[in-house]
C-alpha cells in the first residue's frame, strides 16, 4: 500500500520474504545443536547453542554498555558470534580441530550465510559483527568474549549443583584469560558462589 499523501515512505525491507524464511530455518539448527563440552562431560540434557547465545545477549543487555561499549553492538554480536555453528557444528579444542582450521570453515560458513542473507545491508551487518567477534580487538567483542567466557562458568556451576559433577576445568580453562574489568569482577562472584556450593556440599550440606 503506497503511503498517504504527506508521509514518508517507508525504508526498502533488508530480507525478502524468502531469505527471512531461510535464515529462520538456519537459525532453528542451533536450537537443538547441543554444546559440544557439556556433551563430552555427560551432562544430561545439556542446553543448545541458541540457549547460550541467548544468555549471553540478555545478561550484554543488562550490562547496558559497561566498559564505555555500544551496548546494543555488544547484544547483536553476542547473538550472531556463534551463528556460524548452524553449519559447522561447535569446534572445540578437543575436537582435534587447529584454531587456524576452525577459523577457516567458520570463514567460510559466514560467507555461505551472507549469500543465503541476499548479500545485502542484513548479511553485511551480520558479517561484519562476526568479524568483529573473531578478531577480539574492539571493545565490545573483547567484552562479548567475556561474556561468552562467564556464560560458560555460570553454566558448568550449574551443571554440577544439579547433576553431582566435577565441571571445575570449565573454570581453569579461564583462569587469565579475562579482557575486562567486569568480566574479571562477575567471574569473581560466579567463582565466590560456585566455590561455598562446593565447601557446602563437602561439608554434608547439600542432602
Amino acid at each position: 500500500m503506497s503511503p498517504a499523501a504527506g508521509e514518508p515512505a517507508s525504508p526498502p525491507a533488508r530480507l525478502s520474504a524468502a531469505e527471512a524464511v531461510d535464515f529462520l530455518q538456519l537459525l532453528e539448527k542451533l536450537k537443538h545443536l547441543k554444546r559440544t563440552g557439556w556433551v563430552r562431560s555427560g551432562v544430561a540434557g545439556a542446553e543448545s547453542v541458541a540457549d547460550h547465545s541467548f544468555r549471553m545477549a540478555t545478561l550484554a543487555l543488562a550490562l547496558g554498555g559497561a566498559e564505555g561499549t555500544d551496548a546494543m553492538r555488544c547484544v547483536k554480536m553476542a547473538l550472531v558470534h556463534d551463528v556460524a555453528e548452524a553449519l559447522v557444528g561447535d569446534i572445540t579444542p578437543h575436537c582435534g580441530v587447529s584454531d587456524e582450521e576452525k577459523h577457516r570453515r567458520e570463514a567460510e560458513a559466514m560467507a555461505q550465510i551472507a549469500s543465503l542473507l541476499g548479500g545485502g545491508a542484513a548479511a553485511e551487518e551480520v558479517s561484519l559483527l562476526w568479524h568483529e567477534y573473531e578478531q577480539g580487538q574492539t571493545a565490545e567483542a573483547k567484552l562479548v568474549k567475556d561474556l561468552d567466557k562467564l556464560e560458560m562458568i555460570a553454566q558448568a556451576s550449574e551443571y554440577e549443583q544439579a547433576q553431582g559433577m566435577d565441571l571445575s576445568g570449565f573454570f581453569r580453562s579461564t583462569q587469565g584469560k579475562w579482557r575486562t574489568q567486569t568480566g574479571g569482577a562477575i567471574a569473581e562472584e560466579v567463582t565466590r558462589r560456585y566455590e561455598a556450593h562446593k565447601a557446602q556440599r563437602a561439608d554434608g550440606g547439600d542432602e
